[in-house]
């Protein structure tokens, strides 16, 4: 499939975050771009006005008539799509292709030198910088990435006459496994999707295929530490970084007065005094994955130096919607233990000596059957915790899980609560808070601009 060539693509799942990018990527090569979403949401809307045809019920009967010929019609859909999907039905029975969403990355990594980020977390805000680098470097880029920038308010990128594609390499149901990337950074390989991969084993093993993807003039750089180190594969260029050490590392680090600066040191070239321009510790590791493939990529040092500190970040991570002496607000998409933990810890770094209260809503019932106590264990970092009903997302209830598993493990001493979603305006409306950060990656977030109303004139 030559991407270029397709005159229509129909998206079943068109408002996910990721289907989205694409969507945009064949807007502006001159495709015919329509699909199917459950719900309408803010994203399906922006997509409409930009050009696609979207609609919310599930019916072959409303698939429009630019999209029901086989012929020159490409069908995507996301894993997250049951198999009983009419509409998908529908056009398998008819002689459709049909590819999911890494099919069609993965085609897009053959036809150009793929630069991409994989890991548990970390993906998103390290790609979008990644990204940005590149784009304000003049090294150029397309990237697809899984988060609306702030810089540019969008998540995808154009440069036509660049050889550089930025994608994140999505471990969900071994997406990544249709990638070739050119270089690829592995952030973390903390155990996650266990519905998919059953174990821990089978989970690090998907990284180890992952990496046996990479070209073989390409590169592979690793945080250093990880579990999966030993299981990947040779015959590549291989680095390691990490926040102090490795062959990318950061030295001389200064955190004070709403700043991080520090000199990163590479293999590549060093450069003095980059500094940060979403100041939040976990940002000096995203930061040195970033910089090391855009060095790869051939960025120059002193337009890497000016980027970073113009990266303005990427919506729901850590998305500061309030930010005073007196009060601090923000959304941190962190959905798994060690992101939560990261996410935490950064808080407690930059905002030292603050109260920090979470808004967390679990997202899964698998996510939270399995790792409830690792859950627990990294919220009790805070100063208190207010949780909510579970976000299933995908799945069916499982029974005896529920958000009450996790709070049953939290400090015994801390302030903490459960509560329904409903009841979350009147917690805002009525408490005091320091630092308020709601954490997840469900549907919570869109009472953040609600919260941000109530909270601001107490700022």
């Amino acid at each position: 499939m030559n991407p270029e060539n397709i005159h229509s693509v129909y998206f079943i799942g068109a408002g996910g975050i990721g289907m989205s990018a694409l969507e945009r990527y064949f807007l502006a090569h001159g495709a015919a771009v329509g699909g199917y979403d459950r719900t309408e949401c803010p994203l399906t809307e922006q997509l409409c006005r930009e050009g696609a045809d979207i609609h919310y019920e599930d019916d072959p009967a409303r698939i429009p008539k630019a999209f029901r010929n086989a012929a020159d019609t490409l069908v995507v859909y996301t894993p997250a799509i049951p198999a009983d999907h009419k509409e998908l039905g529908w056009f398998r029975a008819n002689g459709f292709e049909v590819q999911k969403r890494a099919e069609v990355l993965g085609t897009l990594t053959r036809r150009a030198k793929g630069l991409c980020v994989a890991g548990t977390h970390g993906k998103t805000t390290t790609s979008a910088m990644l990204a940005h680098l590149l784009h304000e470097s003049g090294t150029g880029c397309n990237a697809f990435l899984g988060g609306i920038t702030k810089n540019y308010g969008t998540n995808y990128l154009l440069s036509a006459d660049s050889p550089w594609v930025v994608i994140e390499a999505d471990e969900f149901d071994r997406s990544f496994h249709h990638l070739r990337p050119y270089a690829t950074v592995i952030t973390s390989a903390d155990a996650d999707h266990l519905d998919i991969y059953g174990t821990e084993e089978a989970y690090l093993e998907s990284f180890a295929h992952y990496t046996s993807l990479i070209r073989p003039d390409g590169a592979l750089v690793v945080r250093r530490g990880l579990r999966v180190d030993e299981r990947l594969a040779p015959g590549v260029r291989r680095y390691d970084y990490g926040r102090t050490e490795g062959d990318f590392h950061a030295e001389n680090i200064r955190i004070g007065g709403g700043r991080i600066v520090f000199d990163f040191v590479s293999p590549l070239g060093n450069i003095a005094d980059v500094e940060l321009g979403v100041p939040v510790s976990i940002n000096i590791e995203n930061g040195i994955a970033a910089m090391a493939l855009a060095q790869i990529a051939g960025a120059p040092a002193g337009e890497i130096r000016r980027a970073m500190l113009s990266f303005g970040g990427v919506d729901r991570r850590f998305d500061f919607k309030i930010k005073t002496d007196r009060l601090v607000l923000l959304s941190d998409y962190a959905h798994h233990p060690s992101e939560i933990r990261q996410s935490i810890l950064s808080l407690r770094e930059v905002f030292d000596g603050r109260r920090i209260t979470a808004v967390f809503q679990p997202h899964l019932f698998t996510r939270t059957r399995d790792f409830h106590r690792d859950f627990a264990e990294s919220l009790s970092l805070l100063d208190e915790v207010i949780l909510t009903e579970i976000y299933p997302a995908r799945e069916q209830p499982i029974p005896g899980v529920t958000a009450r598993i996790i709070y049953d493990g939290l400090r015994p001493d801390m302030k903490k609560r459960l509560c329904r979603k409903e009841d979350l305006m009147d917690i805002v409306r009525t408490e005091d808070f320091d630092v308020l950060v709601i954490l997840g990656a469900g549907d919570v977030d869109n009472l953040v601009p609600a919260f941000a109303d109530i909270l601001r004139p107490r700022s």
